[in-house]
């Protein structure tokens, strides 16, 4: 019997592209969303409707499952849902947990990363054979720090401050291929092939909007400023993707997607 890989927050950029790679892979896959099933999906999985923020629907979700990819995420709960996850899914007899998080959440003092981290903590010692992989921020995060200042007259960058993006699809590819496999612990991060110069990556994405705006230096204060400026939210020696953050934005202009 080919039992199901679970994906959680299913719908969402990362999700997403999960179930499509397992999908290609040939893999039977649950999504699951808080929404109802949309009458014009007709891609071939299940669909579990579950809100993890009060666990309505988790125990059928997971039903059966032999891994369980967590994508599901919120700034505010990572800790409650991370945990209500866990503890449903030892009663459900112990699928495989599978973890995505950030590069550098045990350096950066950000309170999403902290909750990140305790997340973590929580799938170590939950007693479930679990994986976690540790990623740089996403091409379309990096942009969007530019984006949302599009309406002002100056758009604000963090001065000494760099990033290294990945592309979300191949994250995707790694997330299938390490669900399809055995348990394997804390695995090698997995960044993206540039480390980029903050303010650089905010002039590519302002030239393909086809913004013109002047870019203000911003010190961030702190130990928050320190981390960020010596490096901490950056994997050089992991620089195992290949898609360019100019490749991304290339291809969403191709797609018709506005930045």
């Amino acid at each position: 019997m080919n039992r199901p890989i679970l994906v959680t927050g299913g719908t969402g950029t990362l999700g997403r592209a999960v179930v499509a790679r397992l999908l290609a892979d040939d893999v039977a896959v649950r999504v699951m969303s808080r929404r109802p099933r949309r009458a014009d999906d007709d891609r071939p999985c299940e669909w579990a409707v579950c809100d993890l923020a009060d666990g309505s629907g988790l125990d059928a979700a997971l039903t059966d499952v032999r891994t369980v990819v967590h994508c599901a995420t919120n700034a505010r709960n990572d800790v409650a849902t991370t945990r209500r996850l866990t503890e449903a899914a030892r009663r459900s007899g112990g699928p495989h947990l599978l973890y995505i998080s950030i590069v550098g959440i045990d350096e950066v003092p950000l309170p999403y990363y902290r909750s990140k981290l305790e997340a973590e903590r929580i799938v170590r010692e939950s007693g479930l054979p679990w994986t976690v992989l540790r990623t740089t921020q996403f091409h379309d995060l990096v942009a969007t720090l530019t984006t949302v200042q599009r309406r002002l007259p100056v758009v604000l960058t963090p001065s000494g401050v760099r990033f290294q993006p990945v592309e979300v699809t191949e994250v995707a590819d790694r997330m299938a291929e390490l669900a399809q496999g055995a348990p394997a612990g804390r695995v090698p991060d997995m960044a993206g092939p540039e480390v980029r110069d903050a303010r650089d990556l905010a002039n590519a994405t302002l030239r393909a909007a086809g913004l013109r705006r002047r870019l203000v230096p911003v010190r961030l204060p702190g130990r928050l400023g320190r981390s960020l400026r010596a490096g901490a939210n950056l994997a050089p020696d992991r620089a195992v993707g290949t898609g360019t953050f100019e490749e991304y934005l290339a291809a969403r202009a191709r797609a018709g997607r506005r930045l």
